[in-house]
């Protein structure tokens, strides 16, 4: 897989803003999210989630329809897709 690029808009004492382009067949990597946060669509597409066990499952992105998850969810995403994936992650800092 390549790796997915990201690009830090906004980093203050509230909050990160990180922009996320997945390329088919690029992934993020496994990790662990440190902060809760909303993820903001900026295109339709489907990623698939890998969970820490290997279970896999799909998302439906809709383009500006936001979700919120808290801290300490572990994954890696992928696009397998044959269009690009992009979207805005905004962690809130506590």
């Amino acid at each position: 897989m390549l790796a997915a690029k990201s690009e830090i808009q906004v980093d203050n004492e509230e909050v990160r803003v990180t922009e996320w382009r997945l390329t088919p067949g690029s992934a993020t990597g496994h990790h662990t999210h440190g902060m809760d946060y909303v993820i903001v669509p900026v295109v339709a597409g489907e990623m698939t989630i890998v969970a820490p066990n290997g279970e896999r499952s799909k998302a439906q992105l809709a383009a500006g329809k936001s979700y919120f998850r808290k801290a300490g969810v572990q994954h890696d995403v992928l696009n397998e897709t044959s269009t690009e994936i992009v979207f805005l992650e905004i962690e809130l800092k506590p």
